[in-house]
């Protein structure tokens, strides 16, 4: 039963928005104008009745909608009454119409023609009158038995022009009854009214908090995206149909996308209907979204859920932009291909969500070394979907419009989002290159860093030619505070930060770089005398570094860590690329476990500076040869490490610049439709 409540609460609501879009559509002023083209006399007396029919409208359609489902229910229930009582009069009138065309007003049974409708006539009657009783909710049949009145004096054998009297008179009783009933209820939504700002009265907190509170009790209560995307459904459905049956009369065929179009921004031309499609679009992308999920890692990722992957976005770009370039006040062609390009930005944006699911699980597949063949086809098939249909999408608009700058910014919107999917498919390989070369590959993580380095300028180029056109169009064409806003928004975001966050990374890289070639190179006796690992990703050395506070560690793995940090991981101690003057290069003792070696380590970090008994490492660290250690070191190769891992002492890595600066600049299809506003 609570779902079939569901659907009653939004289906019963569906009928109130669709005579507000119609009242919406509605032009007064016409109408208006055509009456006075008959008669000035009739303008002067109905011009204010119509306009406060029109506004009575609305506020009659606002309050049902925001009624509670019983009284809904209730006032749907009256309403079907109130046409069971129509269909009973009509009948009604009818039988008495045909009685006396008939011309005979003799007793029934003498005819078996003039009994047969009687019958009829009789039994429609009383089905309904029960009809009425039983929606009601009484057993007081009698009360909804007026139209049964002509009937009875048919039955009585009364003449035709009394029939005719006593069908008035029925009709007028149940006029009467009806405005009874009405006066009867004058004050329930004034009532209603009263109850709920009661209960609002006994909410104790605060009045923003009270009226936020209430705001989104409701929004959950009426299901308000499901409301306007059924509503918008329907307006859909029927536009669809009508212009099918006008096609089949006229003659003309266009292609499939035009008629799709067409069609769409037919239902587009109020603020509801742009809601409900903003809905709409919303489920849709969500749909899309959570499928995307589901074929790369099954039904436990749909339901790790993020809430950027909400279809939010796409349903909030699709509305700002159809309110910036005035949608709804435009021709229906220029409507449609308005709408051509808003949705096309919706679907760049919906791609970006995609890409940012599909990155880390590919990269994942090829860093951890997963040997699932299913899960990589699943991958490099869903990359290679987001590889060539942004450029399809590309190739089809500028089938469709004259291609001039912005037009082409669009399409390079396209071309980037190809690019990122390139990016991430070409270190993919470079991590299955790694997984069958018997060594490790060293300049591996300069490699990554560079195919990351050129996406990132060529988004920053598309993102100063924006700021540049805009700038001038500002400037030398139209300018407007919203425009200048935008603009100097995006400026920072997408422009300043970006080249800030890039030029930092470079400047770390460059010093990480210094400090690792500053540093001597460990022989293979310490190393022998040594006999560890190294303690950032757990795998023996071959070779390394030694740091001039005596710690080992492979040369790659130090670099990363120094991208992050320009402390030593094991004493915090700082890296610096000369020695100090108290430095001896001597060779470190060998491993071992006894009271020398534990006083040795000991004092090494109570000298430390900053350093005291809560920096001590855990009791229950597993040491380098246990089974925690051999898997992690099975799944992380030598050298490879750009993955969060911990270090020795169970501390958890920060990730690498290169993905810190993801999160800075910002994602590109968030601040993306801020480019659309600029040059539209």
């Amino acid at each position: 039963m609570p779902r079939l409540e569901d659907v009653a609460n939004i289906v019963l609501r569906v009928p109130c928005i669709l005579v507000l879009d119609l009242l919406y559509k509605c032009d007064i002023d016409s109408f208006t104008e055509h009456l006075r083209a008959k008669n000035e006399d009739m303008l002067f007396k109905y011009k204010y009745i119509i306009w406060n029919l029109y506004y009575l409208g609305h506020v009659i359609n606002a309050v049902v909608l925001v009624l509670p489902l019983r009284h809904i229910i209730k006032l749907y229930l009256h309403i079907l009454t109130t046409l069971l009582f129509y269909v009973g009069h009509h009948i009604s009138k009818d039988y008495v119409h045909g009685e006396v065309q008939y011309g005979y007003d003799g007793a029934l049974y003498l005819d078996s023609q003039a009994f047969n409708r009687f019958v009829s006539s009789l039994t429609s009657q009383v089905i309904l009158s029960t009809l009425c009783a039983f929606l009601m909710k009484t057993r007081k049949v009698w009360l909804f038995s007026a139209h049964l009145l002509p009937l009875l004096a048919r039955l009585c054998a009364m003449p035709h022009d009394t029939l005719l009297l006593v069908n008035s008179f029925s009709t007028v009783l149940t006029g009467i009854g009806v405005a009874m009933f009405l006066l009867s209820n004058l004050f329930v939504p004034y009532r209603l009214a009263r109850a709920a700002y009661s209960e609002l009265l006994q909410l104790e907190v605060i009045e923003l908090y009270r009226l936020l509170a209430v705001t989104i009790s409701l929004w959950n209560q009426f299901a308000v995206p499901v409301l306007f995307s059924v509503f918008w459904s329907v307006l859909f459905v029927v536009q669809l149909c009508s212009y099918s049956v006008t096609n089949n009369t006229t003659g003309s065929h266009e292609g499939v996308l035009f008629f799709l179009l067409t069609s769409v921004s037919e239902c587009c031309v109020t603020p509801y209907s742009l809601l409900g499609l903003t809905s709409v679009v919303s489920y849709l992308g969500l749909g899309l979204l959570n499928l995307t999920k589901f074929y790369l890692g099954g039904y436990t990722a749909v339901q790790n859920d993020n809430v950027m992957h909400r279809g939010v976005t796409e349903g909030v770009t699709l509305l700002l932009l159809a309110l910036q370039t005035g949608l709804l006040d435009m021709q229906a062609l220029q409507r449609t291909f308005l709408l051509s390009i808003i949705l096309f930005i919706v679907v760049t944006s919906t791609l970006q969500s995609m890409i940012e699911i599909t990155d880390p699980i590919i990269l994942a597949l090829g860093a951890s070394r997963n040997r699932s063949l299913w899960k990589h086809f699943r991958g490099l098939s869903m990359c290679l979907v987001l590889l060539v249909f942004p450029g399809y999408m590309a190739y089809k608009i500028s089938q469709f419009f004259h291609m001039d700058f912005w037009l082409l910014i669009l399409v390079s919107s396209c071309m980037l989002t190809s690019l990122q999917v390139t990016g991430t498919l070409l270190i993919y390989f470079l991590f299955m290159v790694e997984l069958f070369c018997s060594d490790p590959i060293d300049s591996l993580d300069e490699i990554i860093y560079w195919v990351n380095a050129v996406s990132r300028v060529l988004e920053f180029v598309v993102a100063l030619c924006v700021v540049a056109y805009g700038t001038w169009e500002s400037l030398f064409g139209e300018w407007s505070w919203m425009g200048a806003s935008v603009i100097i928004i995006h400026c920072y975001f997408n422009v300043w930060l970006r080249a800030q966050t890039g030029w930092r990374s470079f400047l770390l890289r460059q010093e990480a770089a210094k400090k690792i070639n500053s540093l001597p190179r460990a022989t293979a006796n310490q190393l022998q005398q040594h006999n560890d690992v190294c303690a950032i990703c757990f795998q023996e050395m071959s070779s390394a570094v030694l740091t001039y506070c005596g710690h080992f560690f492979h040369g790659n793995c130090l670099r990363k860590w120094l991208y992050v940090q320009e402390t030593c991981p094991m004493c915090h101690q700082a890296i610096r690329p000369t020695p100090p003057e108290d430095f001896q290069a001597a060779p470190t003792p060998s491993r071992g476990t006894g009271p020398g070696r534990e006083e040795e380590r000991r004092g090494s970090r109570d000298q430390t500076p900053g350093r005291d008994d809560t920096h001590q490492p855990p009791d229950n660290l597993p040491s380098p040869g246990s089974s925690d250690q051999q898997e992690e070191t099975e799944s992380l190769g030598e050298g490879t490490s750009g993955f969060d891992r911990k270090d020795r002492i169970g501390r958890p890595r920060r990730k690498p610049v290169q993905e810190e600066e993801k999160v800075i600049r910002g994602d590109y299809k968030y601040i993306y439709f801020l480019n659309i506003l600029t040059i539209i």
